[in-house]
């Protein structure tokens, strides 16, 4: 284990309940406040022992504008803090705290991200973040985006609507079932498409010896990285995902060997699959034990909990080595990927 001031782990993770709706406002302080209070009571540390804040969330699915600066108030006022915010997936957010903490400005950082998808209806409000002039004026929503990556891979043959089925079902589901469902949008089930969740999730970074200290096992962040895919659905295959290869490969050199789980980023079923053909997991590797997005998918924060379910798999002791993966956008358009060790 090394000693090196830079390496940084995540230490403590934390996320709101799993729901379909809440009753709050949509800056998230409900949801915040519970995941601060659980961190400060596991790693036995106050406001002032975080260096650096940044967060992760949506204006245009908050209905308001400016609606990080509302959720700070779950921080609180007293001492000031560092603060930052990306308009994006949370994952991203952990992205940014890490690149402070290895540049040496900050020892340690809480980062979070929160989402209120009940408060609107969510397929449309997600056409929103689609090209202003040419695609989102005929308002295509989510599912139907999603539907049309399906069916491109349907018709290609790169998977069927079992093996989608089979992502959905896990290891004891019941495929048969599944299948005789109906559309939501075809190709796609109601189990191929993630369900609407209010949630929040909220990790502590720390470097160094100070991340010993403050946890027994650390979950070391051996690499990050993040790569974009054309925001032109035309212009690109539905069916891959090079960012997501391109991330990978940046992350493990292409070795995947090792890796004990991976936590995949997937509101639909097929695009588990092409998340993990681009990657390249092997057979062994466990993926989203945690249930995945398709389960439960706080928008804009369920990419930071993957990283925050993979983590708390190390930090437990039940994995030495995992992949976690963030999307953001409309068919995978944007992908990262971090690699999580038990040593550095």
């Amino acid at each position: 284990m090394t000693d090196n001031a830079t390496d940084i782990a995540v230490v403590g993770f934390a996320h709101a309940p799993h729901v379909p709706e809440t009753f709050g406002t949509t800056n998230g302080v409900e949801m915040l406040v519970p995941c601060f209070q659980q961190l400060y009571s596991d790693l036995s540390i106050t406001k002032s022992d975080i260096d650096f804040w940044c967060s992760g969330s949506s204006d245009y699915l908050a209905g308001r504008a400016f609606s990080f600066i509302s959720a700070v108030d779950a921080i609180g006022a007293v001492p000031p803090i560092n603060e930052s915010h990306v308009e994006m997936d949370a994952a991203w957010a952990l992205y940014e705290a890490f690149v402070k903490l290895k540049s040496g400005q900050a020892r340690t950082a809480l980062v979070y991200g929160f989402g209120k998808s009940s408060a609107g209806t969510l397929r449309q409000v997600l056409t929103l973040q689609l090209d202003p002039y040419l695609v989102a004026p005929l308002w295509p929503d989510a599912l139907s985006i999603a539907g049309l990556q399906a069916r491109a891979g349907l018709d290609a043959g790169r998977w069927t609507e079992r093996d989608m089925a089979a992502v959905a079902a896990g290891d004891s589901g019941d495929v048969e079932s599944l299948l005789a469902t109906p559309y939501v949008a075809n190709p796609l089930h109601a189990h191929d498409c993630a369900p609407i969740t209010d949630g929040a999730a909220a990790i502590v970074l720390a470097v160094g010896d100070r991340a010993r200290e403050l946890c027994e096992r650390p979950a070391w962040i051996t690499g990050m990285a993040h790569r974009i895919d054309t925001p032109v659905l035309g212009a690109r295959d539905l069916t891959v995902s090079p960012s997501t290869s391109a991330a990978a490969q940046a992350v493990t050199g292409g070795d995947l060997s090792g890796f004990d789980l991976a936590e995949l980023h997937a509101p639909f079923s097929h695009q588990q699959l092409i998340l993990a053909e681009a990657i390249g997991l092997k057979p062994e590797t466990k993926v989203n034990l945690s249930g995945g997005a398709l389960a439960a998918n706080p928008m804009f924060a369920a990419g930071l909990e993957r990283i925050g379910f993979a983590a708390e798999a190390i930090m437990a002791g039940t994995a030495n080595r995992a992949l976690a993966h963030a999307t953001s956008g409309p068919a995978l358009q944007q992908n990262l990927v971090t690699v999580l060790e038990a040593q550095a």
